[in-house]
């Protein structure tokens, strides 16, 4: 505590240039990692000496909202009718691109789309942060250094092989790249030279980042027969523990528990597997979804993203909106309460894991073990009434 206390009592210019020898030292190892893959004295020399730490990327990863999110904001946010108009014109314009694509990958042309507009909004931004900056900075950093190592020497990897210039390269605070926002590691894997120009670029080549997003979720499962899955409507009368991921039944199964589509019909007999979802609790909108909705969530580990890619297929595809609507008045959770949250169930033996103010699976199981328990409609949705349950349970 007192080295704690006396460090931040050195002068700025004394602690500024501590951390730069610190990382410059971690620079001396990123370079060791480097040789270690092959990596060129020409290529090292060409991109190490220009590196530089950014605080605007740890600030980045560690950034907490003030308050939650919901469903319903993430949502209004990303699918807007001017990126559904604009995903309809690039499928009209990039027809034949896109089709060919599906033809060889099996991705429908509406679902590179979406994680295109999700991504970078169709290209018009991939990111401000020089990507070597941000993956050395992120490499430095105690928390994901064994990750974000890796990441740097493939992006090394990707500077040698010729196909991009690294060293130019701008992407998110986390080095993703392009127009799918790929990590270096993903593009080394999957990236494919679509338009045969000896090179794949996901930044300048559209052919190249379009078949590399459809080679990579194809890779990871994707089921050309599927879509991702679709809104429903739930009896009144219903048990909410059947919600979530973890539980999986037929269309034929979820039609005999009272599921209907969005517009009040009968589910069709069908044997496909899928999981009732229910993003807002059982007050606000339902999905049942497929296995390719997994498959969106290993491009990006979260249920209103991938719920988001989904519908913003559907609606360039022709779709409309959503049958459910939006309550006009939902006070939203802060991030401390939801640490109260997590906190009081774990209190109570319901394991949310460490409180950190984010609603994860963990928390939403141990919230759905809680409310069934206490008599609470078991949606694993966390609000201020399950709050005041959990304070008064732990009274």
């Amino acid at each position: 505590m007192l080295l704690v206390l006396l460090a931040a009592l050195l002068p700025l210019s004394l602690r500024t240039a501590a951390a730069a020898d610190d990382f410059g030292a971690c620079v001396s190892q990123l370079q060791a990692a480097a040789v270690d893959r092959g990596i060129s004295a020409q290529t090292l020399e060409a991109t190490l000496p220009n590196i530089r730490p950014l605080e605007r990327v740890i600030k980045a990863d560690r950034r907490q909202a003030e308050f939650v999110q919901t469903f319903w904001n993430y949502l209004e946010g990303r699918v807007t009718p001017v990126r559904v108009d604009r995903g309809r014109e690039y499928y009209a314009k990039h027809y034949r691109l896109l089709h060919g694509i599906y033809q060889e990958y099996g991705v429908r042309p509406e679902y590179l789309l979406a994680f295109w507009g999700m991504e970078t909004n169709y290209g018009s931004y991939f990111g401000s942060v020089p990507v070597l900056d941000a993956l050395a900075t992120l490499a430095c950093d105690q928390r994901r250094s064994e990750m974000f190592t890796r990441e740097f020497v493939n992006a090394l990897l990707i500077h040698e092989g010729g196909a991009m210039d690294i060293t130019r390269a701008r992407g998110s605070w986390a080095g993703a790249m392009g127009h799918t926002q790929f990590l270096p590691s993903t593009y080394l894997q999957h990236a494919v030279d679509y338009d045969g120009d000896g090179k794949a670029d996901v930044f300048n080549s559209l052919p190249d980042a379009f078949a590399s997003a459809a080679n990579y979720l194809r890779a990871i499962g994707w089921n050309r027969e599927q879509r991702w899955g679709r809104e429903v409507l739930v009896p009144f009368k219903f048990d909410w523990t059947l919600a979530g991921l973890d539980t999986k039944k037929t269309v034929s199964e979820w039609r005999a528990l009272g599921l209907r589509d969005a517009f009040g019909r009968p589910l069709p007999h069908s044997e496909i597997q899928g999981s009732l979802l229910l993003p807002q609790g059982h007050k606000g909108p339902a999905f049942l979804v497929y296995d390719n909705f997994h498959v969106i969530m290993k491009w990006n580990r979260s249920i209103s993203y991938a719920l988001a890619v989904g519908h913003l297929a559907d609606r360039i595809a022709g779709m409309g909106r959503l049958t459910a609507t939006q309550p006009e008045h939902v006070r939203l959770l802060t991030t401390a309460e939801v640490s109260e949250i997590q906190s009081l169930l774990n209190r109570l033996g319901y394991d949310s894991g460490e409180p950190d103010g984010v609603v994860g699976f963990k928390t939403r199981a141990a919230a759905q073990a809680f409310q069934n328990v206490a008599g609470l409609p078991a949606d694993g949705y966390p609000d201020h009434t399950l709050l005041a349950h959990l304070r008064q349970a732990a009274r």
